[in-house]
């Protein structure tokens, strides 16, 4: 038998380090080829770890929420043959000899699947569990008549384990886990399930005293870290206009029952409307395709225009980027956007298809929201917000008709944005998408 030392591989071009965020075993698992050991994330790409032998994990090198630079010894396991660790001195030496306090310890889970994902929970004895709550009264309390474990306890379960359990609609706090610490697999909830339905059996309502710490890391704190940056440095205005959209509407109905053989064209959307639109507001106005860095003092003016679209996915908000913009049509736009936000959702978006953009679209219309204040995404130095859709009686001279309506809520960086310039942008555009026939036109 010999010990494999896995290091943390090159995840990208020019990347020097990465983030963890996500542990796929724990001490003791036996693993095969190709199993998925962790997750670490670069910018906003996640990219999983896989081992390249069959063994069994001895060592863990990180802990959640870490910064491991490439080329580090990440996880060590127990293989048949001799493996690649050598017995005398250098780096993999050094990583058998860490103490178990190096080892990742508990984290605090949330009742439901939280983004990005928690670890899972390490089962060494020696380990000191992270402290998940705090009650008030300092002392145990009894337990809730029915429930497996006592008021306030958090149920120990995976993230796959809950979102299974939230998709079946069982509390976990009722569920009785047979894993080490009570810990909640499948196969609890497969026993719980054949059981049948169980109401708990609480006698009224109870106070609760907890207070969970849950760490910020992975695409969270990316994104924390981002928005800090964008309020710290960007002195932001924001200007809201209304769009009457009752023709554009009309032009995108017929256009998506427009049927042409041999033609496979996506199903439109608004939005490659309003991309087409801004990159003919930009021809006049390309000081608004910029990025901005304010600590050499120099605005970079773009000639391709990379619109990004703002997007949430299960894991947070990410901005997929269509690039040039200018060189693509109104169905091209809308195939790219239907394209990005597949791969964003399903996980697979790229590095490069999550970067460079130079002005950026965010949309909480589908929420309901007349307005809104967005935040530039740093450095670019403007971005357009789309509002709700909605049908209001508009006054045209001689009595009220109904039109659909909608706001677009813009933010501009005021350091290189002037109001009158930001005001003249945001018209150009609403004159095009109340006249969307321009907006077809190739000139």
């Amino acid at each position: 038998m010999g010990e494999h030392v896995i290091k943390l591989p090159d995840v990208g071009e020019g990347v020097a380090e990465a983030e963890l965020v996500e542990w796929h075993v724990k001490i003791g698992d036996i693993v095969r080829e190709d199993t998925v050991l962790a997750a670490v994330m670069t910018d906003k790409a996640t990219v999983e770890i896989p081992s390249p032998v069959d063994g069994e994990i001895l060592w863990l090198g990180a802990e959640i929420g870490d910064t491991v630079a490439i080329g580090s010894p990440i996880v060590r396991l127990k293989v048949v043959g001799e493996g690649n660790a050598k017995p005398q001195g250098g780096e993999t030496e050094a990583a058998a000899t860490e103490p178990p306090a190096k080892l990742p310890t508990p984290k605090p889970e949330t009742a439901a699947p939280p983004a990005p994902k928690p670890p899972p929970k390490a089962d060494e004895p020696k380990a000191k569990p992270a402290p998940t709550s705090v009650v008030s009264k300092g002392t145990a309390r009894p337990s809730v008549s029915g429930a497996p474990r006592p008021e306030g306890e958090k149920p120990l379960a995976s993230p796959a384990v809950r979102l299974r359990a939230k998709e079946a609609g069982i509390d976990l706090r009722q569920v009785a886990g047979t894993g080490p610490a009570g810990r909640i697999g499948h196969e609890d909830i497969e026993a719980f399930l054949a059981r049948g339905p169980q109401a708990a059996r609480t006698s009224g309502l109870a106070r609760n005293d907890t207070i969970e710490d849950i760490k910020v890391v992975g695409l969270r704190r990316k994104i924390a870290e981002k928005m800090t940056l964008s309020k710290s440095r960007i002195p932001h205005i924001t200007y809201v206009e209304e769009i009457d959209v009752t023709a554009l509407e009309e032009l995108r109905a017929a256009l998506n029952k427009e049927k042409r053989p041999g033609v496979e064209r996506p199903k439109l959307t608004l939005l490659p409307f309003l991309m087409r639109a801004m990159v003919k507001a930009i021809a006049d106005q390309p000081n608004l395709n910029s990025l901005f860095d304010d600590e050499a003092g120099i605005i970079h003016q773009h000639g391709g225009i990379h619109i990004g679209i703002a997007a949430q996915t299960p894991s947070g908000l990410v901005v997929p980027v269509v690039k040039h913009a200018e060189a693509r049509d109104i169905w091209e736009c809308g195939a790219e956007i239907i394209r990005l936000a597949e791969a964003a959702k399903s996980g697979t978006a790229t590095r490069d298809e999550l970067s460079g953009s130079t002005i950026t679209i965010t949309s909480l219309g589908a929420m309901g929201g007349v307005a809104t204040t967005p935040v530039i995404n740093h450095p670019e130095v403007a971005i357009i917000g789309v509002n709700k859709m909605m049908v209001r009686p508009v006054w045209d001279g001689t009595q009220f008709i109904p039109r659909k309506m909608m706001n677009l809520s813009s933010g501009f960086d005021h350091r290189v944005i002037d109001g009158w310039d930001a005001a003249v942008f945001v018209q150009r555009i609403k004159a095009l998408l109340e006249t969307p026939a321009l907006i077809l036109l190739e000139s």
